[in-house]
């Protein structure tokens, strides 16, 4: 049975990371969801994830990636929302 009170992603290279009581550093989560939907988290363990979207309107971030520090603390977001 999955624990539905934990926040646990799979990244692209297939680690499993807890981001449960992960940091916010940056995001960008506005409903409609798209690919100006971003988020970069900081866990205890000083592990360093972005959320993206891509291109997804009804879920806020679709897949994550490992960062490292500079990168993430300096992360710039090359998507804007385009309103209609």
């Amino acid at each position: 049975m999955t624990n539905k009170h934990k926040f646990i992603v799979t990244t692209t290279g297939g680690q499993q990371v807890d981001l449960t009581n992960a940091t916010t550093l940056k995001s960008n989560n506005l409903y409609p969801f798209g690919k100006h939907n971003y988020s970069v988290y900081e866990t205890p363990a000083g592990v360093f994830v972005r959320g993206l979207n891509r291109g997804e309107r009804e879920i806020m971030l679709t897949h994550f990636e490992l960062m490292d520090e500079a990168t993430a603390r300096n992360y710039k977001h090359e998507y804007t929302r385009q309103d209609d």
